[in-house]
């Protein structure tokens, strides 16, 4: 698979908005669509999906810890009974919405705390893998590049499971191939930073680290974000990079 954009989208909820769907959906390959625990409904949803339909994207469900106050990004004590009805249940819901309008839901890509839990965590990540690949039809993985790709690889290819391995555009590699933390200063890059990172990635495959060092990671998708104009504008450049 040739490298694709995904971008986290229909993450409003009711009057609450959140994201520039209709701005950004023209120029991505992938939607990470919320299944209503951290963030969307069923209108949001029911749109958003029209919204990738009208524009050929791929879909895919974005499910995270029932969590709408704290937006999915606190991580809760689940037991893994619960984590693996609750991811099935958020898949199942967008997939049941996607069918009645005739798109095919492709892939899952968990959300915030539970993205973060799921690659920093061997149970964890076993138990979403093996929800996923228990789910009636076969679904594709997300889950970040680090330098630990052809070990997920491995847990993936010992129950069937397909993965997709994605790189952040806008964020700066710490030196163990993790992202840099948030608390640390330029953890998220800026525009110029950013387009050459993917301009290195798509030409040597390959991101510099905080220090200087260059790490190859594997990458099948570019995660962007566009919750502001600037990042929408920024999204068309980096479409028009990769597709040099």
């Amino acid at each position: 698979m040739s490298l694709r954009l995904n971008c986290d989208l229909g993450e409003s909820f009711g009057a609450w908005k959140m994201g520039l769907d209709e701005a950004v959906m023209p120029f991505i390959d992938q939607a990470n669509i919320a299944c209503g625990f951290h963030a969307g409904d069923p209108l949001v949803l029911q749109k958003t999906l029209a919204l990738a339909k009208q524009n050929q994207v791929t879909v895919g469900a974005h499910p995270g810890y029932p969590d709408l106050v704290g937006f999915g990004r606190r991580s809760l004590n689940v037991s893994e009974a619960e984590l693996k009805a609750m991811l099935l249940y958020q898949i199942s819901a967008i997939d049941g919405m996607a069918s009645t309008q005739g798109i095919t839901l492709t892939y899952v890509k968990p959300h915030g705390a539970l993205y973060n839990d799921m690659m920093a965590d061997t149970a964890t990540r076993a138990i979403i893998m093996q929800a996923i690949s228990e789910y009636h039809r076969p679904l594709v993985l997300m889950l970040q590049s680090t330098p630990q790709a052809a070990l997920h690889q491995q847990e993936a290819d010992s129950i069937g499971l397909e993965l997709w391995f994605e790189i952040f555009a806008d964020r700066c590699y710490d030196d163990d191939g993790k992202l840099l933390s948030r608390t640390k200063p330029g953890a998220v890059h800026s525009k110029e930073k950013m387009l050459a990172q993917v301009k290195q990635l798509k030409e040597q495959g390959s991101v510099t680290t905080v220090s200087g060092e260059v790490l190859s990671l594997r990458a099948d998708t570019l995660c962007v974000h566009g919750d502001n104009m600037d990042g929408v504008n920024a999204i068309e450049e980096i479409r028009g990079l990769i597709r040099q």
